[in-house]
């Protein structure tokens, strides 16, 4: 019998076995039978007390009624846990080079962008000193970049990314 005839069978049964419903037993579970879904979902019969008068109210389990006053204790219990995170510190403050530098970097092309929607007229040393401030600008800002450490880092400062 050739490796190719081995295949063979065992695709041939893997198609034949294609709609058979799979069979479990409970052994082969992950988890444990206490934790399986019933096939409907269970219902609960709450009988108020005969002070209050009211009628008799069918509670599913799996849903709560958040309109009612013990909805809205059960929703202030459980947003008890939430988590408010505090607020980012103020953004650092930028010299004056950055900012011209920035200011260069979008105006230039913005320039260019607003004389062309509205049909200006540019001349020769207008579109150099547009197309200028974009370069300088973007140069300005990969130069005062830095890529090395922060120098007030130790020896041992792990990775530098």
């Amino acid at each position: 019998m050739t490796p190719q005839s081995d295949e063979d069978e065992v695709w041939r049964q893997i198609v034949a076995s294609f709609n058979d419903t799979a069979e479990r037993d409970s052994a082969d579970q992950p988890w444990p039978d206490s934790e399986n879904l019933p096939a409907e979902p269970s219902r609960r019969v709450i009988k108020q007390s005969d002070e209050e008068h009211l009628p008799v109210k069918e509670d599913f389990a799996d849903f709560a009624d958040f309109t009612s006053e013990t909805g809205a204790e059960q929703a202030d219990a459980d947003d008890e846990g939430h988590y408010i995170p505090p607020p980012p510190p103020p953004l650092p403050k930028t010299d004056t080079t950055t900012k011209i530098a920035w200011l260069a970097l979008f105006g230039g092309p913005a320039y260019l962008l607003l004389s062309a929607a509205l049909g200006w007229n540019l001349q020769g040393w207008m579109l150099f000193t547009a197309v200028a401030a974009f370069i300088g600008g973007f140069v300005a800002l990969v130069v005062r970049m830095g890529d090395g450490p922060p120098s007030d880092s130790g020896w041992d400062d792990g990775a530098v990314i």
